[in-house]
């Protein structure tokens, strides 16, 4: 929600990311992160946003209030609890990514020494096979190339997954 409306009200101003990043002595891509949702700008730079674009905070959020806050601090509460929502969304957002990304390298690494098991208990058939036939000849010149590039790029990939599964395991 958040990310829309910061989209909404700069295109409705007129303005692009990038000046808006230079409003806000940002890069351009951090404008593009909060639009994507893919993060939040924390209060204080909230505040900035809401300055730049002349939009009150409230609307940034998609609150409405129907009469002005009377308490400056329960408003910084009301929005300091709004991102504190969005944060936790997102974190939970990237938590789940971090898990399928872990899932992945695990599945990889299983795959590979599998595929590799196969690979060396059928010693290579197609080297007793009758290349007579140019279908089967075909069919073994695949295989056999499958075979060779399998060999020398799985301990690459393995090695890959392995580090993959380091880097994506849950820390803390």
């Amino acid at each position: 929600m958040l990310n829309e409306n910061i989209r909404a009200v700069r295109k409705s101003k007129g303005l692009s990311q990038e000046e808006l990043a230079v409003k806000l002595h940002v890069v351009r891509q951090t404008i593009s992160k909060w639009e994507q949702g893919l993060s939040v700008p924390d209060s204080d730079m909230l505040i900035s946003l809401s300055e730049a674009l002349e939009t009150p905070v409230s609307t940034l959020l998609g609150e409405t209030f129907t009469a002005p806050e009377a308490d400056s601090l329960q408003a910084i509460k009301a929005i300091s609890e709004k991102l504190e929502v969005i944060n936790l969304q997102l974190a939970q957002r990237k938590d789940a990514r971090r898990k399928a990304l872990h899932g992945f390298f695990i599945i990889s690494c299983a795959v590979i020494i599998i595929l590799f098991a196969v690979l060396g208990a059928w010693g290579s058939p197609y080297l007793e096979w009758d290349y007579s036939d140019p279908e089967t000849a075909v069919f073994g010149a695949v295989f056999h190339v499958f075979e060779w590039l399998f060999v020398r790029l799985s301990p690459l990939l393995l090695i890959g997954a392995i580090i993959g599964i380091f880097l994506t395991r849950r820390r803390g």
